[in-house]
């Protein structure tokens, strides 16, 4: 049975597409016949292959490859600027096509962006390319010029080349940038009338919804002409400024109008962010005139243009090849002063793109932030909420055998129960039936799951919620044991990576005037690592609640450990924790009740240095508190001043049959939001722990991960019916 395991794992490690899913579910199949071992095993390997990501149902990854860099821009909705590769290849020489290149790429940087350059390298099309990639564009003496006619074929031979604007306008709108930056554009070609010579790149622009921000089109072609074709391939054409004069590339003025002008970087930003959401399907083209400073004399160019021009027609210089040979004649004629013009334009260029970049990924992320999701009445929110939750939220698929055994190959009785989960959900979810009532931060995405979500969490303030488009709403699905024990669970949970510091700093003023901030291992670590250095600097509490042993070490790789108040792992997240902070744990996990206890007080103690509380989730065997002594437990209310003796005060669980055990997804959220509850109603320590130890009873009862009929008093010890005998808690002094 394992051998057929490993074949399944590593027929899932290879796949693509639907592939990936077929492989994973014939693992889940095989999974119930393992053991506790070949389980745990399982699980870890699972999670990688899911980590990996199933993106390639949507592209083949061997021809189209997105660097790291812009990969990571994207997801977290940070601005990022396209940019073609034929000037690196035919429009300058070499060394200035290198240079230039990189002073665009620096000029984006320093506006704010993230320059992703487009090149074809040895048959796969490149968005973002490496230093040595440049380079080796820069010199290449075989690379080709990529137009989409040339693409298939370009791919098909493995060649190297630089893409044009129609190449890379493809790929940018693959990759998902919505602003491409270029020096000039091409366009309807001088006795384009006769020849029928037109530009790929405007026909592109018809098809293609991208914003290309250009000097217009470049000074050698029919611009009146072109501007009609534009018009009948329905793109929308806007001069960059004041005037609506369409620049010609090394001039200001081209003796031609835009239809429209936009005045600066935001009204570009409004335009595109408006053609985008009619869903049109077609390009904008805006025109930045160079700066007077720069623009060579007009008539100097025009004569040199006029003379090469005429040169190559006598040598029969047609079609593509007319450009680069008449732009390396003018600069000669012009003694480089039309170089240095493209250089200046391009990098004007570079500048402006940036800014409208930069605009629309404000914009954009001011247009994500949800309208209200309150019916009327229920939106009435305070604007500085007391506890601010930020984490992911899920649907949940929950699958649970009737029986003790599962037998392969046929359909086995069971029930199958869908919910909404995920760490940050179910903390947000505990609180709000609590009647707090905390701000939920988090992304869903824009498919039926996320109106799902939405209508189950009006109860919650989801104010704090992103609306992502062309995005997939997290989902978990977990199959358990007839006994509520987790089998295995599989998640497509990348939109959690959307929960970005870019998206949070927007509630940096509600962040730092909180009462509490909740975070869970969900979260991008840059994300925590933001929000702990906030709290940090407003002395704000933070609850790390984690959520794997494999999420859990995310604040621990770096400072920001330290700015927590309270963690509240299990013991194997603990180990994981003492492990990154390079510190001994044990080869194995205590199995009795002294030596778990010893064993996680002792791993504690170094937290204890820096964070108020740390509360270990046991499971079946209760809670342990570790942190100050006061009145014979721990005090869970930060204090300034010397600190006291520390201690653990183990508090068992309370007791459960085990038919009555539905799922344990939610328990420890339960039991966090419960003590939280607790807290902020000023209850000593003892109610809180018993709030939290009877809202995650009510958990472990229900289909979901927080129990519907949670309430205040539903969890308060001294209403609960029948009294609840409560076991003494047990004290360990630790050594200080």
């Amino acid at each position: 049975m394992l051998v057929k395991v490993k074949r399944h794992l590593l027929a899932a490690f290879c796949a693509e597409g639907p592939m990936v899913y077929q492989s994973i579910f014939s693992i889940m199949k095989l999974s119930v016949c393992l053991g506790d071992s070949e389980l745990r095993l399982l699980r870890r390997f699972s999670a990688q292959i899911l980590e990996r990501g199933i993106s390639t149902l949507c592209r083949n990854d061997n021809l189209f490859r997105v660097h790291p860099s812009i990969t990571q821009a994207l997801s977290e909705n940070r601005p990022v600027v396209a940019l073609e590769s034929t000037i690196i290849t035919h429009g300058m020489p070499y060394p200035y096509n290198l240079s230039t290149a990189k002073e665009v790429e620096a000029i984006v940087r320093a506006e704010g962006a993230t320059p992703a350059t487009v090149g074809l390298l040895r048959g796969r099309l490149h968005v973002g390319l490496s230093p040595e990639e440049l380079d080796y564009l820069a010199q290449s003496k075989t690379s080709v010029k990529v137009s989409r006619r040339d693409l298939p074929y370009a791919i098909s031979q493995g060649l190297c080349g630089g893409t044009t604007v129609s190449a890379t306008m493809i790929a940018a709108h693959r990759a998902g940038i919505p602003v491409f930056v270029t020096g000039g554009v091409g366009g309807v070609h001088r006795d384009g009338e006769n020849s029928l010579d037109v530009s790929a790149d405007l026909t592109e622009l018809g098809r293609t919804p991208v914003a290309v921000v250009s000097a217009g089109v470049k000074s050698i072609l029919d611009i009146g002409r072109t501007l009609e074709y534009l018009e009948t391939q329905g793109v929308c054409v806007a001069t960059f400024g004041n005037s609506k004069n369409f620049p010609a590339f090394f001039s200001p003025q081209s003796g031609f109008m835009s239809p429209y002008n936009v005045r600066n970087a935001e009204e570009a930003a409004d335009l595109i962010a408006g053609t985008l959401s009619l869903g049109l399907q077609s390009g904008l083209l805006l025109a930045v005139p160079i700066p007077e400073e720069h623009a060579a004399v007009g008539e100097e160019i025009e004569d040199a243009i006029q003379a090469a021009l005429a040169e190559a027609r006598a040598k029969c210089i047609r079609g593509r090849d007319v450009t680069p040979f008449v732009l390396q004649k003018v600069n000669t004629l012009t003694r480089g002063k039309s170089l240095q013009a493209n250089i200046s334009l391009i990098h004007n260029n570079a500048r402006v793109g940036s800014h409208i970049a930069c605009a629309l990924s404000e914009r954009m992320l001011k247009k994500t932030l949800p309208e209200l999701q309150f019916k009327e009445g229920e939106g009435n929110v305070d604007s500085q909420s007391k506890i601010i939750v930020v984490g992911g939220v899920n649907v949940d698929f929950i699958a649970k055998g009737k029986r003790e055994k599962l037998v392969l190959g046929q359909t086995n009785p069971g029930s199958v129960h869908q919910s909404f989960g995920g760490v940050g959900k179910n903390l947000a979810d505990s609180l709000s039936r609590l009647g707090q009532r905390p701000l939920f931060i988090s992304a869903i995405g824009t498919d039926s799951h996320s109106d799902a979500v939405l209508n189950y969490c009006q109860h919650m303030n989801t104010r704090g919620i992103t609306r992502l488009q062309e995005q997939r709403t997290a989902t978990y699905c977990a199959v358990f044991t007839e006994s509520g024990e987790l089998s295995l669970g599989l998640g497509d949970m990348d939109i959690h990576g959307q929960i970005n510091q870019h998206y949070v700093s927007r509630f940096e003023e509600k962040l730092s005037l909180a009462s509490l901030l909740c975070l869970d291992g969900n979260i991008p670590t840059s994300t925590i690592d933001y929000v702990c250095s906030v709290a940090k600097k407003h002395a704000v509490p933070v609850w790390y609640e984690p959520t794997d042993s494999d999420k859990v070490s995310k604040p621990f790789l770096s400072e920001s450990w330290k700015a927590l108040t309270y963690t509240s792992p299990n013991l194997a997240e603990l180990c994981a924790i003492i492990r990154t902070l390079g510190l001994p744990t044990p080869t194995d996990l205590p199995s009795s009740m002294e030596e778990v206890l010893s064993s996680a007080a002792a791993l504690t103690r170094p937290l204890l240095d820096h964070l108020h509380c740390v509360v270990v989730t046991l499971g079946a065997k209760g809670v342990l508190l570790c942190g100050e002594h006061s009145n014979g437990t721990v005090d869970l209310q930060p204090r300034k001043g010397t600190r006291g003796q520390l201690c653990a005060v183990h508090y068992p669980a309370l007791a459960q049959m085990a038919e009555k055990i539905v799922n344990v997804s939610g328990a420890g959220d339960s039991l966090a939001g419960g003590m939280i509850a607790g807290m902020f109603q000023g209850r000593d320590t003892h109610s809180c722990v018993k709030m939290g130890l009877l809202a995650a009873r009510l958990s472990l009862a229900s289909h979901h991960p927080i129990c519907p009929t949670l309430t205040s008093d539903s969890v308060d010890p001294d209403k609960v019916q029948p009294p609840q005998p409560w076991p003494q808690p047990t004290l360990l002094w630790m050594e200080g």
